[in-house]
Protein backbone atom coordinates (compact mmCIF):
# COMPACT_ATOMS: atom_id res chain seq x y z
CA UNK A 1 0.00 0.00 0.00
CA UNK A 2 2.91 2.17 0.77
CA UNK A 3 5.06 1.91 -2.26
CA UNK A 4 1.82 3.59 -4.22
CA UNK A 5 1.82 6.51 -2.35
CA UNK A 6 6.06 6.43 -3.30
CA UNK A 7 4.64 6.04 -7.00
CA UNK A 8 2.33 8.79 -6.77
CA UNK A 9 4.55 11.17 -5.42
CA UNK A 10 7.51 10.11 -7.21
CA UNK A 11 5.22 10.69 -10.45
CA UNK A 12 3.78 14.47 -9.09
CA UNK A 13 7.42 15.37 -8.43
CA UNK A 14 8.13 14.99 -11.93
CA UNK A 15 5.08 17.00 -12.96
CA UNK A 16 5.83 20.11 -10.60
CA UNK A 17 9.42 19.92 -9.29
CA UNK A 18 11.37 23.14 -10.76
CA UNK A 19 14.53 22.59 -12.80
CA UNK A 20 16.03 25.65 -10.69
CA UNK A 21 16.03 22.66 -7.14
CA UNK A 22 19.24 21.09 -9.73
CA UNK A 23 21.04 22.51 -7.15
CA UNK A 24 18.77 20.79 -3.90
CA UNK A 25 19.30 16.83 -3.05
CA UNK A 26 15.73 15.62 -3.95
CA UNK A 27 14.56 11.77 -2.51
CA UNK A 28 11.36 10.29 -2.09
CA UNK A 29 10.89 7.57 0.43
CA UNK A 30 8.60 5.75 2.62
CA UNK A 31 7.02 7.63 4.97
CA UNK A 32 4.65 6.09 7.98
CA UNK A 33 1.42 5.77 5.76
CA UNK A 34 2.86 7.15 2.84
CA UNK A 35 5.69 9.04 1.26
CA UNK A 36 7.96 11.83 1.78
CA UNK A 37 9.69 14.45 -0.35
CA UNK A 38 13.28 15.38 1.87
CA UNK A 39 14.95 18.36 0.62
CA UNK A 40 18.62 18.05 1.42
CA UNK A 41 18.06 15.35 4.41
CA UNK A 42 14.76 17.70 5.79
CA UNK A 43 10.75 16.66 4.88
CA UNK A 44 9.41 18.88 2.88
CA UNK A 45 6.23 16.95 1.38
CA UNK A 46 4.50 14.38 2.38
CA UNK A 47 1.60 12.25 0.25
CA UNK A 48 -0.65 10.03 2.62
CA UNK A 49 -3.94 8.88 3.03
CA UNK A 50 -5.12 12.67 4.19
CA UNK A 51 -3.33 14.22 1.54
CA UNK A 52 -0.52 16.23 -0.41
CA UNK A 53 1.21 18.26 2.20
CA UNK A 54 3.22 20.84 1.97
CA UNK A 55 5.87 22.80 4.95
CA UNK A 56 6.14 26.22 4.75
CA UNK A 57 6.95 29.15 6.34
CA UNK A 58 4.34 30.78 8.39
CA UNK A 59 2.61 33.38 5.84
CA UNK A 60 2.64 31.15 3.04
CA UNK A 61 0.66 28.72 4.83
CA UNK A 62 -1.89 31.66 6.12
CA UNK A 63 -2.18 32.65 2.85
CA UNK A 64 -3.06 29.02 1.42
CA UNK A 65 -5.38 28.33 4.58
CA UNK A 66 -7.10 31.43 4.31
CA UNK A 67 -7.49 32.00 0.38
CA UNK A 68 -6.69 28.74 -1.82
CA UNK A 69 -8.76 26.50 0.46
CA UNK A 70 -5.93 24.58 2.07
CA UNK A 71 -6.44 22.82 5.39
CA UNK A 72 -4.54 22.05 8.18
CA UNK A 73 -2.13 18.88 8.13
CA UNK A 74 -3.45 16.15 10.94
CA UNK A 75 -2.37 12.44 10.37
CA UNK A 76 -5.58 11.06 11.93
CA UNK A 77 -8.49 12.17 14.18
CA UNK A 78 -7.99 13.80 17.19
CA UNK A 79 -3.88 13.69 16.39
CA UNK A 80 -2.12 17.21 16.87
CA UNK A 81 -1.92 19.49 13.88
CA UNK A 82 0.74 19.74 12.25
CA UNK A 83 1.40 23.60 12.38
CA UNK A 84 4.21 23.85 9.16
CA UNK A 85 2.13 22.30 6.57
CA UNK A 86 -0.41 22.49 4.79
CA UNK A 87 -2.70 19.89 3.21
CA UNK A 88 -3.22 21.54 -0.64
CA UNK A 89 -6.94 21.45 -1.85
CA UNK A 90 -8.07 19.87 -5.18
CA UNK A 91 -8.05 22.90 -7.13
CA UNK A 92 -4.16 23.58 -7.07
CA UNK A 93 -3.24 19.93 -7.28
CA UNK A 94 -5.05 19.94 -10.48
CA UNK A 95 -3.52 23.33 -11.71
CA UNK A 96 0.07 22.31 -12.63
CA UNK A 97 0.97 25.96 -12.76
CA UNK A 98 -0.13 26.52 -9.03
CA UNK A 99 1.07 23.18 -8.07
CA UNK A 100 4.40 23.49 -9.62
CA UNK A 101 4.93 27.26 -7.66
CA UNK A 102 3.41 25.67 -4.35
CA UNK A 103 6.21 22.98 -4.72
CA UNK A 104 9.11 25.41 -5.24
CA UNK A 105 7.99 27.35 -2.27
CA UNK A 106 8.12 24.33 -0.14
CA UNK A 107 11.19 22.87 -1.52
CA UNK A 108 13.55 25.80 -0.93
CA UNK A 109 12.16 26.81 2.35
CA UNK A 110 13.40 23.37 3.46
CA UNK A 111 16.60 23.20 1.33
CA UNK A 112 17.29 27.19 2.32
CA UNK A 113 17.25 26.97 6.09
Amino acid sequence: MVQVYVEQLTDLMKQSASRKHREVRLEIKHFFSGAAVYANGAICITLTPVGFALKLPSEQRTTLLEKHGATPLRYFPKAPIKKDYAVLPATIMDDREALRDWVAKSIDYVAHT
